[in-house]
């Protein structure tokens, strides 16, 4: 695991306003620490350090190609968190189901969402992996992992692979409104939410409070959304 994936999949305890609620949220995905990577062995080694040759070799060997961590996670989802694009191509070539879900629910998609890895979502997609699975403990998707975060262009990625814009989790949230709600009203999260507006999401869903991401916009003083909201004839 690289010091980049680290820092950016990492999402630290906190309490968020939701409308009138206050809703805790606690660290979401857990990849392989140093010590669980020491060790691996086999698929999960190989994938983990992006060793193309040796994962060829064991599939030559009839290794399990879905074998799982004691934490849930695959060989495509060690690989996933580590940003190993090669490892991912041939891992799914030989038949990984790019769909299993590990411990907390996370696919290889949110993974790379969550990273704000273009590159290894880029591939996922263009491998067949899928934008539409619910994911988390939250049963969200990645396209609300990704809004929550202000991953842009992951987001942009998302809608154009057919990611369901208006998917309601179970903290009754919407991508839009997690853009909101879970932002910082800056550039990228602005950037978000423009993305997800443009591609049609339902401007008048309401968090369970009866918010909608207008009035959640106004409430947190983002200007900005507000304007873009209103101009898109948010209510």
């Amino acid at each position: 695991m690289t010091t980049r994936h680290c820092c950016s999949i990492t999402v630290l305890a906190a309490t968020v306003l939701c409308g009138f609620a206050l809703i805790p949220l606690t660290a979401a995905q857990v990849p392989p620490s140093a010590g669980e990577a020491a060790l691996y062995s086999g698929l999960h080694a190989a994938a983990h350090n992006g060793d193309v040759a040796k994962i060829n070799q064991l599939i030559v060997q009839k290794a399990d190609i879905n074998a799982r961590d004691p934490y849930g996670r695959t060989p495509l989802h060690v690989a996933a968190y580590a940003g190993r694009t090669g490892a991912i191509r041939v891992l799914i070539g030989a038949g990984a189901n790019p769909g299993l879900l590990e411990k907390d629910r996370y696919d290889a998609v949110t993974i790379a969402a969550v990273a704000d890895d273009e590159e290894t979502l880029r591939t996922l997609l263009s491998l067949g992996a899928s934008a539409k699975l619910t994911t988390s403990r939250y049963d969200g998707t990645a396209l609300i992992a990704a809004a929550h975060l202000g991953h842009d262009g992951v987001v942009k990625q998302l809608i154009a692979a057919g990611a369901p814009l208006d998917h309601v989790n179970n903290l009754h949230w919407t991508a839009l409104i997690e853009s909101i709600v879970l932002g910082n009203g800056g550039l990228r999260h602005v950037a978000t939410m423009k993305a997800l507006i443009d591609a049609g999401a339902n401007l008048q869903l309401a968090d369970r409070s009866g918010n909608t991401p207008l009035k959640l916009a106004r409430g947190r003083g983002y200007r900005e959304m507000v304007a873009i909201l209103e101009k898109a004839g948010a209510k």
